[in-house]
């Protein structure tokens, strides 16, 4: 496995990967109607630093590194993660976590904070908990899950 920073010719990657988990509707904020450019912004071009993660030289995931607020907030790095289907349960979310971690430390950041993690992906908070976060809070209702309707949204926070 490979973790290194994104050029412009993995964008089409990054951009597929977005478009099926957005459409997903079971793990991610942003859905089927999120345009390119929302996408972009988002996920690729500046504030955001974005990564991608390869196995065997094939695309297997993607994160970004942010700041999570502007000003008085930026010194609390955000960052959000994609694996693509064929790749999950070997581990590359928590393998991207904790490079982005280092990232984070590396540029500055004091802390670490989830804005939205979906409480019924439990993959994605074991993972986070692997990796130090700890829930700080729970926002009732606050996902429109497109199998289980409305579920919590967690606030995950980890100091680095």
């Amino acid at each position: 496995m490979t973790i290194r920073e994104a050029t412009e010719a993995d964008w089409p990657h990054v951009r597929a990967l977005f478009r099926s988990v957005a459409a997903a509707g079971d793990v991610f904020a942003y859905d089927e109607s999120t345009t390119e450019e929302v996408a972009r912004k988002l996920w690729f071009d500046p504030p955001a630093t974005c990564f991608v993660c390869e196995v065997d030289g094939a695309f297997a995931g993607t994160y970004y590194v942010r700041p999570n607020q502007p000003g008085r907030g930026s010194h609390v790095a955000n960052a959000g993660y994609m694996v693509d289907p064929t790749f999950r349960g070997r581990g590359l979310a928590v393998a991207m976590c904790r490079h982005s971690l280092d990232v984070a430390r590396r540029r500055g950041f004091a802390a670490m904070q989830f804005n939205f993690v979906v409480s019924s992906n439990a993959a994605a908070v074991r993972a986070w908990e692997r990796c130090g976060f700890a829930v700080v809070g729970r926002l009732p209702n606050a996902y429109r899950h497109h199998e289980f309707g409305p579920v919590d949204a967690l606030v995950m926070f980890r100091v680095l």
